[in-house]
């Protein structure tokens, strides 16, 4: 592409659509060893999550990629938002239930991984691993 480091410290969003990219690399490449695949989600309301890990046993994780620290709430925020329909969901359609997300994930460019209260989970793009 051409850009230096500087250029990319003055342009935030470019830098963050690059991290986003490396983010959904990874997550294939690690992901795929389990059986797992990619999708994304956007729905009605205008939520949408960055990306859906989908386990052959029928679990899934709601990913929000954030490469600031400032970002992880707005990120958490819309992944709780997204668990809170599925809930409102299955409150009102007992024949046709839909799964919760087994885990929401915030991945991040920082260097600290950890819980947050509500249960998401903030991990650095360095923790991908197989």
């Amino acid at each position: 592409m051409g850009l230096s480091p500087e250029y990319l410290e003055q342009d935030l969003k470019t830098f963050g659509f690059l991290f986003e990219c490396l983010c959904i690399r990874d997550l294939k490449i690690y992901s795929q060893s389990s059986g797992g695949m990619l999708s994304y989600y956007h729905d009605r309301y205008g939520l949408e999550a960055d990306a859906v890990l989908h386990l052959r046993d029928g679990k899934y994780a709601l990913i929000e990629f954030k490469l600031g620290s400032r970002e992880i709430e707005e990120g958490a925020k819309h992944l709780l938002e997204i668990k809170r329909l599925v809930g409102e969901h299955n409150k009102r359609e007992k024949q046709c239930p839909l799964r919760e997300p087994d885990l929401l994930m915030v991945i991040t460019g920082g260097e600290m991984a950890y819980t947050r209260e509500d249960g998401v989970k903030i991990i650095p793009i360095g923790c991908l691993k197989n």
